[in-house]
């Protein structure tokens, strides 16, 4: 009896286990909002990146161990540094520029993040990349002229039912973890324009 007694507490540990990093991440929310979105932001990316190198290497049917730990590393501080505080501020700007009761206020935040925001936000990922991978502005030129436009089309497709919901139905706390869960596969789809 004594096993099947501390497997049922091990078990119940467990399910805690979930909801004490949800408080924990709560309380760090409240404390610190614009560092624990950038910390998320930076783990998020970084992963997605990752998940980017092993689509990668599984679709070329590679066995290889080995991983470019520099592109993780590249989208860790871009995620830290840009997307997290800048989708922070973002959210925040739009919150108070076009509040609920606003008319059209659900079309005129998706516009505005669709239209003004995500092409902006696309430029800075090129750029900064650019300058983490140690590359001229001439490549930075190449890559925009060959890159940005199908990114934005995608970005428009992919990224206008998220946001739509985003903006309106998630809690203004929680749309920079949203949008950066989902924003994982976003991640591995532009880190396969790189290659």
């Amino acid at each position: 009896m004594a096993p099947a007694a501390s497997r049922l507490r091990a078990e119940a540990r467990l399910g805690t286990l979930p909801r004490r990093a949800l408080s924990r991440y709560l309380l760090l929310l409240r404390l610190y909002p614009v560092l624990t979105k950038a910390a998320t932001s930076g783990i998020l990316s970084a992963l997605g990146n990752f998940l980017a190198q092993m689509m990668e290497k599984k679709r070329k049917k590679e066995n290889s161990q080995s991983l470019d730990v520099s592109g993780p590393l590249r989208y860790a501080v871009y995620g830290f540094f840009f997307t997290g505080p800048l989708s922070h501020f973002f959210y925040l700007f739009m919150e108070h520029w076009i509040p609920p009761e606003v008319p059209l206020a659900g079309l005129k935040r998706l516009l505005l993040d669709r239209l003004i925001f995500a092409p902006a936000f696309l430029m800075l990922f090129f750029l900064i990349m650019n300058f983490l991978e140690g590359k001229d502005a001439s490549a930075f030129a190449t890559k925009m002229r060959g890159g940005f436009w199908p990114a934005l089309k995608m970005n428009w497709k992919v990224w206008t039912p998220v946001q739509f919901i985003n903006v309106n139905y998630v809690p203004l706390q929680f749309r920079v973890l949203f949008a950066n869960l989902v924003a994982l596969f976003w991640y591995a789809y532009l880190a396969s324009l790189g290659k």
